[in-house]
């Protein structure tokens, strides 16, 4: 996996103040996406042993809410081969931050068997994730006044409360 960019102290894609990584490689190749370059899955810098205590240590303050992951597309199967692995480590040591991630693809795409993107790491990966912002982002749909997304058929998903539940609980705070 190859990411683009990492943000530390970001306070735009998700709650509070978060460390944010920008994966490569996407599919869905929305109408005026913000970030076309991320679409090929060789941008950027190699995901590496490094690159993953470089993200642990950003994460490490008290300050830091939690850890977003966006895109690109952190649900195209490869990614999630490569962040599986990571995000364990990062619920293991920071048991208390919350996992963002932000995925063109709805999680009833995600939860169908045979349909692109899942894998056999998405129910994982999905476990690992506190919130996840899903759908892809429509430019007829586009609203600046939602918060933590770009298009009005965007969900926010509270995961944790979905898994209680057994029922899709939308995240509202």
């Amino acid at each position: 996996m190859h990411y683009g960019e990492i943000k530390n102290c970001d306070i735009a894609n998700g709650e509070g103040v978060r460390v944010t990584l920008f994966v490569s490689g996407c599919t869905n190749h929305c109408k005026n996406c913000f970030q076309p370059q991320t679409w090929d899955f060789c941008y950027g810098q190699p995901f590496t042993a490094e690159t993953e205590e470089h993200l642990m240590t950003l994460l490490a303050p008290d300050h830091i809410n939690g850890l977003t992951l966006l895109g690109g597309e952190p649900f195209e199967p490869e990614n999630q081969r490569a962040l599986v692995p990571f995000l364990r480590r990062v619920r293991e040591r920071f048991p208390g931050k919350s996992i963002w991630s932000f995925s063109g693809f709805t999680l009833e795409e995600m939860q169908t068997d045979g349909a692109h993107p899942r894998c056999e790491v998405t129910d994982e990966m999905l476990s690992l994730l506190d919130v996840l912002v899903d759908g892809r982002y429509v430019d007829e749909l586009h609203d600046i006044s939602l918060r933590f997304r770009g298009s009005s058929n965007q969900r926010l998903i509270d995961l944790k409360e979905t898994r209680r539940q057994g029922k899709l609980v939308l995240w509202d705070k």
